[in-house]
């Protein structure tokens, strides 16, 4: 892995946003999962880490910091601590970066933001990919059942070892590189002030919670009257404990009904990060996706 622990920096729409960016040829987005404001662990890029030099061989790929988690910097205002606001912020990023034709691969809450992205600015998007989203699939997720009493302090290095330790098959992929990434994250002021925002005001019950909601029922419509209009793939964990597989199923099913190049591979032996626990075959099942997308 060859990853640094920062990349580069655009501002975007007045928002400092870090991504990393690596490789030639067509266009492949990663979006990794979390929201802002999480007292639990520090969502941000390096889940990639395992993927990104891989795919950045035949590949160019970015890989973002959404708005208001990583490096990239919180939304400037308490009314875009939403996801319609992430999902805006991605795509006015691909827009700043001047990408088009993009292949999208959104992980967790990722998956949703590329799903609902491709769905709003199509001309955008060559391929959709979402991968373990109990946000984007129906159905309940296990989240606060499996992460139930982490150990504290909040947003330590034992805390968030155990946060994705609980999301995981496995441990080996859970190295000291991503760890450190976590932590540091995790001390930098503006995530401080995120999980004020977030749980001290309030804005996760009163504003972020009831708007996803309503943005998934629309979502769900959406998918099943107008379609995905792109090439979608879905891929899930055989063990993941938060994004059951049923939920993915369902998933595919709800796009399948609508388009007909609509397709899901099933990772075994793989927790909540599938594609961190089985990366060659994510690789495989991945390029040989996008392939086909392009032939």
């Amino acid at each position: 892995m060859s990853m640094p622990r920062k990349g580069k920096f655009i501002t975007v729409d007045g928002i400092k946003t870090h991504y990393y960016e690596k490789g030639r040829g067509p266009s492949v987005v990663l979006v990794h999962g979390g929201n802002f404001g999480s007292k639990e662990a520090s969502g941000n890029s390096w889940t990639w880490s395992r993927n990104f030099d891989y795919l950045a061989k035949k590949y160019h790929v970015v890989a973002v910091d959404k708005l208001g988690q990583g490096y990239t910097g919180n939304p400037k205002r308490d009314f875009d601590y939403t996801m319609h606001a992430v999902v805006q912020h991605l795509g006015a990023f691909l827009n700043k970066l001047g990408l088009r034709d993009c292949h999208l691969v959104g992980h967790s809450r990722g998956g949703y933001v590329t799903a609902r992205l491709t769905l709003e600015q199509p001309e955008m998007v060559v391929s959709c990919t979402c991968v373990d989203s109990n946000t984007l699939a129906p159905g309940v997720g296990m989240n606060e059942v499996v992460l139930a009493n982490p150990p504290h302090p909040p947003l330590s290095r034992e805390c968030q070892r155990w946060v994705m330790e609980r999301y995981s098959y496995g441990h080996e992929h859970i190295d000291d590189d991503w760890l450190d990434v976590l932590v540091d994250i995790g001390k930098q002021g503006k995530h401080k002030k995120a999980v004020s925002k977030m749980e001290k005001q309030k804005l996760k019950t009163r504003q972020f919670l009831p708007m996803l909601s309503e943005d998934r029922a629309e979502t769900f419509a959406r998918i099943r009257d107008t379609g995905m209009k792109r090439p979608t793939m879905v891929m899930w964990g055989y063990n993941d404990p938060t994004a059951l597989l049923e939920q993915g199923h369902r998933l595919y099913d709800l796009i399948a009904s609508t388009e007909r190049r609509a397709y899901m591979h099933i990772l075994n032996r793989a927790g909540h990060f599938s594609m961190r626990e089985q990366a060659a075959n994510f690789h495989a099942v991945l390029d040989g996706f996008i392939q086909g997308v392009i032939e």
